[in-house]
């Protein structure tokens, strides 16, 4: 039987070719703490798909990095001498993505890094190695990330303002007033929760909502799936008797239109 010529390979479907490679994120790390900065750099440097391109001991180091090595994620402490992390945020933010990485948890804090365009805000101690990675892509990606306090912080002073003026949702925040403005939110909290009978998680992520966060940053502040978003979004709705983001928010806020 004669030879059959060799048949030519048939391309693999788009769904089962390998995804193409993807070049490393290539991280700044600032903090003044040269142990702090050290243990970093050697954890990212562990993985395939991050790189530690430069550090840096203060805010003035970090904004002559950036602009020599163009990173595509600065991790920043806030507190450094010198030129500190807030001083020189909203220099670093028009060069690349910029994370607030510390011990500073103060809610005024928060609120100022985000105002002067931090992308997200992580506060030592309040993340597993696992969750710090996820932060780095998630926000490379545009998503935004926080650990619980941070995401605490934002979430009362829009519940605190919103509730005080009467104003619909916004999605930007403002700055924190006093300590005492969040301390007197936390019962208003509670009583949202119970009158619309929303479970603990289901109020969490009715707060993310209504501070203008997507499906996507939820996931990523509340680590879980879209798909879980999704689910608690849908049982949201029903408790609230509503069909869009922005009326459950208003309901949620107390700022809905009585017919």
């Amino acid at each position: 039987m004669p030879d059959q010529p060799p048949r030519p390979a048939t391309p693999l479907p788009e769904a089962l070719a390998p995804p193409p490679r993807s070049t490393p994120v290539r991280v700044l790390v600032a903090d003044d703490n040269p142990v702090v900065r050290a243990g970093l750099t050697a954890l990212l440097s562990g993985h395939e798909d991050i790189t530690v391109v430069a550090e840096a001991a203060d805010g003035r180091q970090a904004y002559e990095a950036a602009l020599r090595h163009r990173p595509d994620l600065v991790l920043l402490d806030v507190r450094m001498p010198d030129v500190d992390g807030l001083s020189a945020l909203p220099h670093l933010v028009r060069i690349a993505p910029v994370v607030m990485l510390t011990y500073s948890s103060e809610s005024e804090i928060v609120q100022e890094a985000l105002r002067r365009g931090a992308g997200g805000y992580l506060v030592h101690g309040e993340f597993t190695v696992a969750e710090l990675l996820a932060a780095i892509r998630d926000i490379v990606a545009g998503r935004a990330h926080f650990t619980p306090t941070a995401a605490t912080a934002v979430l009362a002073q829009l519940r605190s303002s919103a509730t005080a003026h009467g104003d619909r949702p916004s999605n930007t925040p403002q700055l924190a007033t006093s300590r005492e403005q969040l301390s007197q939110l936390q019962p208003l909290v509670g009583q949202s929760g119970q009158v619309f009978q929303l479970s603990t998680r289901e109020a969490e992520i009715m707060d993310l909502i209504a501070a203008g966060l997507t499906n996507q940053q939820i996931a990523a502040t509340c680590f879980i799936s879209e798909k879980t978003v999704k689910n608690h979004i849908n049982r949201i709705f029903a408790k609230l008797d509503s069909t869009s983001r922005s009326e459950a928010a208003a309901k949620w806020l107390g700022t809905a239109v009585t017919p």
